[in-house]
């Protein structure tokens, strides 16, 4: 009886210690193609990059990449829209199976994800009020500034950035805010910009073609000097899933070897980023 209950306790104690290992490799490629779907996260409001359109369905340069990815698995994609911070924070509980969401690959996150493909290099600039009197981003000295929250923007802002992947190219501080404020996403910062200069914030640090998208939807702001750094951003996944990796960066390198990924760039930012700039 005592070797038996040592046996049963020991065959417990095993099952909960696999239980709380990763995920076999392979896991959940296995189960987005047993599924025929994968599931995508990314932004609902972060045009052009992602965002909903008038036919109510999920549109913009980082969906037309899943969809892509989608294509070269043979399943379907479906999109998922949590928060920026739910996202970053990992732990997904195979919620969603892959993120495509410009985010940086720093060593930071590889902490807790894989960066399979690197898709394309975005460059992050300042905008301000078009009544700013600001002529330059030393201007912004002592100013607040909104932000994306946890996103290298927002790192930049707190004079906390640091781009450890391949192929960005080394940037410095133009200028330390007073006061910066953090936001769900980019969009509710520059609702706060447009109020006035200086109403509830003076500048927002974003992606360009953020900026540049706001601006032709009627925002009254403006570009403020140069791009302030450069970003190679990436698809994500969870640590565990070698074979789901290997089959994502087969599909980008794919894209970009038949010209799909020049050609969504150019389709939905005029400039082709998926070269160094």
């Amino acid at each position: 009886m005592i070797r038996t209950s040592m046996v049963a306790a020991l065959a417990a104690s095993l099952a909960l210690s696999l239980a709380a290992m990763p995920a076999r490799a392979g896991a959940v490629l296995d189960r987005v193609l047993a599924a025929k779907t994968l599931k995508v996260a990314t932004d609902a409001s972060w045009a052009p990059q992602s965002f909903m359109n008038d036919q109510n369905e999920m549109d913009g340069f980082d969906v037309d990449i899943a969809k892509e990815i989608g294509r070269h698995l043979g399943v379907s994609v479906e999109f998922i829209t949590p928060g920026w911070d739910i996202i970053t924070a990992g732990n997904w509980q195979g919620r969603w199976d892959m993120h495509v969401g410009s985010m940086t690959p720093t060593k930071a996150r590889a902490e807790l994800f894989d960066f399979p493909a690197v898709y394309y290099y975005t460059p992050a600039a300042v905008a301000v009020h078009k009544d700013s009197k600001a002529e330059t981003l030393g201007d912004l000295d002592g100013k607040r500034v909104g932000v994306t929250a946890t996103s290298t923007f927002e790192a930049y802002a707190n004079q906390d950035l640091t781009l450890d992947a391949a192929g960005a190219p080394a940037f410095t501080y133009e200028f330390k805010p007073g006061e910066v404020k953090s936001y769900a996403n980019s969009t509710t910062a520059f609702d706060d910009l447009r109020l006035g200069d200086g109403t509830r914030l003076d500048a927002v640090v974003s992606s360009l073609p953020s900026i540049l998208d706001a601006e032709k939807a009627g925002y009254p702001i403006r570009q403020l000097g140069k791009p302030v750094f450069f970003e190679p951003l990436a698809v994500a996944i969870e640590h565990g899933d070698k074979e789901l990796s290997e089959k994502i960066a087969e599909a980008v390198k794919a894209m970009q070897a038949d010209g799909t990924l020049s050609k969504l760039s150019l389709k939905w930012y005029g400039v082709d980023y998926t070269v160094t700039q």
